[in-house]
């Protein structure tokens, strides 16, 4: 078995994706543009599904060492004030060996990966590889690139995109990215204060509100004292610099959580978030997986998980067509597993999860808060409830795709 599989981007889509299939004997390269992976706050929830997945990989002991248990979850009306619905993990605990989720920063995540392929003879990483075009001939693909050292060109069986939402491997075969773009901003920013201990919040905290609603979560951070992100919509065209200032950055932390003191912030930025899937995920020997093949708001952490998802599902696949020669309805079935259950599942359950933040309309709004206290209060809603946000019941769907 010697396919060579080329991998574009080693964000953790990325690297878990190469770590996976140079386990599996496969030849890997991993390109990456970028001479690091840089540590500002990005993805971090890793689902009870996603963990299985690491387990197989030999990983898992060292994410979990490096990470934050979180057991529950939670959802606030901010307006009253009220604890609507609190998700407890713990009732997974016959479904999973892993009954909660993790919050793990993609960071560390992408450097336990790197760490571990570094050891596999058949994996080799490339930093500083920018990929300018890829052409596929036939039963080969000419992956081209910009180096330090000038243009050089990379032979593979197969290419796997896992460059980000701006990626060039999808444009490489057309595929449209469909779907929106927020209108407004978010902002997030970064705070020691305790929030668990202080105001009794979950490590992983929603609060629906009207007017400006808050998503609140602790991470382990680099020196595992803890870290709470805060994310939250801007609600005026005010600029960047403006909205982050560190009056204003005051002000949104006291509107949310008032006390007395100043709140220490060590991390401010602005973002942008969408809602979008490319309308093919594979042309000829060429795929798409993570943010290059679907992005989403963050609400439910579903992105990352979803998109080491797909890289597990190539594996397969490509590991399969390794020992046994090529299959094409094998390969289409990437696109009927991961496609159809992103929009089914990651897209409707995020775009639900943000208008039960957001809603303005009373009568919707109560409705929505009534649907998830319902949802917590009975056992088998709930626990149905957690098969669906950990992504559970979405592999084993995938599993029953032809």
């Amino acid at each position: 078995m010697n396919s060579r599989i080329v991998i574009v981007g080693a964000g953790p889509v990325g690297a878990v994706t190469a770590l996976a299939m140079a386990q599996q004997g496969l030849e890997v390269t991993l390109l990456e543009a970028d001479t690091h992976y840089d540590e500002k706050p990005r993805a971090a929830t890793t689902h009870a599904s996603t963990l299985e997945m690491l387990a197989e990989l030999g990983i898992i002991d060292e994410v979990l060492r490096q990470g934050l248990v979180s057991p529950r979850f939670q959802h606030w009306d901010r307006v009253s004030g009220e604890l609507v619905a609190e998700f407890d993990y713990t009732r997974l605990a016959d479904e999973t060996p892993y009954p909660y989720a993790l919050q793990c920063e993609s960071h560390k995540l992408v450097n336990i990966a790197l760490e571990r392929l570094a050891r596999q003879p058949n994996a080799r990483l490339l930093r500083q590889h920018e990929v300018t075009a890829i052409d596929q001939l036939g039963k080969r693909v000419e992956v081209r690139c910009m180096t330090p050292e000038g243009e050089t060109t990379i032979l593979a069986d197969f290419v796997v995109g896992t460059d980000g939402a701006r990626s060039v491997v999808r444009k490489s075969i057309g595929s449209e990215f469909e779907g929106y773009t927020f209108p407004e901003r978010f902002i997030g920013m970064t705070t020691p204060f305790d929030f668990e201990q202080h105001y009794g919040y979950a490590n992983r905290s929603y609060f629906a509100d009207p007017d400006r609603w808050v998503a609140l979560f602790k991470v382990a951070d680099n020196d595992m004292r803890g870290i709470w992100r805060v994310i939250s919509p801007a609600t005026s065209d005010e600029s960047d610099d403006v909205v982050l200032s560190e009056a204003a950055l005051q002000q949104r932390l006291q509107h949310f959580f008032p006390r007395e003191a100043a709140f220490e912030i060590r991390y401010r930025g602005v973002y942008r978030f969408h809602q979008r899937v490319a309308a093919s995920f594979r042309k000829g020997r060429v795929f798409i997986a993570g943010d290059a093949a679907h992005v989403n708001n963050p609400a439910g952490g579903m992105g990352m998980n979803s998109g080491i998802h797909d890289g597990m599902e190539l594996t397969r696949i490509l590991a399969h067509i390794a020992r046994h020669g090529i299959d094409e309805t094998l390969l289409d079935r990437y696109q009927r597993r991961r496609r159809e259950l992103n929009i089914e599942v990651v897209q409707r359950d995020t775009v639900l999860n943000k208008r039960r933040l957001e809603e303005r309309d009373p009568q919707i709004r109560r409705a929505h808060l009534d649907d998830l206290r319902r949802s917590a209060d009975d056992p088998l809603a709930h626990k149905q409830f957690l098969l669906r946000a950990s992504l559970i019941e979405s592999v084993r769907k995938a599993q029953q795709i032809a």
